[in-house]
């Protein structure tokens, strides 16, 4: 049964790989959670915006797409301009994390988060200095 599905992706895949982009555009908008995820990786930034932009993208793949580090920042600008999905603490916390989240967004987040996160961004060297200093300030408030 898992072979029947691993050739199932494959073929996906290289349908998906087939297309041109404005064919990768309209499946953006369409497609299914794995065809969402392929398409993701798309180096077209265009088609990355499409697949965040889909009216069936689930907050659980918007979380999995902010804590990605070949993610364009346009698509982590995007998913910050939506108010359901920056409701998700998660979801803060992975656009924080994540180096190519654009500056100004990542350090609008740092006050939003709770101790023991701050605390490991504080010391973290995956992230912008700015973000740790910021943390670092944010843990000192926090202890007064």
């Amino acid at each position: 049964m898992q072979n029947d599905n691993s050739d199932i992706t494959r073929s996906l895949f290289q349908n998906i790989q087939a297309m041109n982009v404005s064919e990768k555009l309209d499946l953006a908008r369409k497609a299914g959670k794995e065809a969402r995820s392929i398409l993701m990786r798309d180096t077209n930034r265009l088609v990355q915006l499409a697949v965040i932009a889909s009216p069936k993208i689930t907050e659980s793949e918007v979380l999995m797409i902010a804590g990605n580090r070949q993610i364009n920042d346009e698509v982590l600008r995007h998913i910050s301009t939506n108010r359901e999905w920056m409701k998700n603490y998660q979801i803060k916390l992975a656009l924080v994390n994540n180096p190519k989240t654009p500056l100004s967004i990542a350090l609008k987040q740092v006050p939003y988060l709770k101790q023991r996160d701050l605390s490991l961004l504080a010391k973290s060297k995956a992230v912008p200095r700015p973000i740790t200093i910021l943390a670092n300030q944010r843990m000192k408030e926090i202890r007064k």
